[in-house]
């Protein structure tokens, strides 16, 4: 039932998973910094590439580094609910498919996307070589408007696609369709909204999330 995948959930322990994706967020954007070619861009640049690509390196990381989410279903009034204690209250109920202030929290669709993903990139055992050349194609995007290195760029996500092609053919020389079940991770990663992921493992640990100065400051601080 399509009414099923709009249900609200949340994380059934918020503090643990936060956590978790915290630091991996960390390592992640310490793994960004630490590639030379990422380094000889200009700061505006980076920020950039950063800003449009954290949340699925987030995800590349939160799947390399294994760690599970347990969701339950959220306490979020239906919409009778709503209008009977508005009319209780002497307020005027709100009228369907106006949103609601507070938090959005992620839909049950939302979250099966992410679980999903995190299952495919699990059923293929990816490997740490894999993982990097993934999030090498994912971090060097020639396709963000406001770019100035674009042709450097896009020879930087060339280099990592082939250098996954090379990998792949040499370890998993019977498997010739993984290279392409690895691109199809990179396909699901797409579909996944950076909102849904800030909101999800960032608002119940710094309240209203403006990822952008959190990034920047993270960024610009000695990893």
């Amino acid at each position: 039932c399509p009414c099923g995948s709009r249900r609200r959930v949340a994380l059934r322990s918020p503090q643990v998973a936060c956590k978790a994706a915290s630091a991996v967020l960390v390592k992640t954007l310490r793994f960004v910094q630490n590639v030379p070619c990422f380094q000889e861009l200009p700061l505006e640049e980076q920020l950039l590439l950063v800003r449009s690509c954290w949340a699925p390196l987030l995800l590349l990381g939160l799947a390399q580094d294994r760690v599970h989410l347990e969701t339950v279903e959220s306490a979020e009034p239906s919409m009778l609910q709503r209008i009977l204690t508005a009319r209780q209250q002497g307020e005027r109920a709100p009228a369907p498919g106006r949103p609601q202030h507070g938090p959005h929290l992620p839909s049950a669709g939302d979250i099966q996307a992410i679980k999903g993903f995190l299952a495919k990139c699990w059923s293929l055992d990816i490997s740490t070589k894999e993982y990097a050349y993934l999030k090498g194609t994912v971090l060097f995007n020639p396709d963000l408007p406001g770019l100035q290195c674009t042709q450097y760029i896009e020879g930087l996500q060339r280099e990592a696609q082939q250098a996954l092609n090379e990998h792949v053919r040499l370890i998993h020389r019977g498997d010739e369709a993984r290279f392409a079940k690895l691109n199809v991770v990179l396909s699901l990663l797409r579909s996944i909204n950076a909102n849904v992921v800030a909101e999800l493992f960032f608002r119940p640990i710094i309240g209203a999330v403006n990822m952008d100065d959190m990034l920047l400051e993270m960024l610009c601080a000695k990893l």
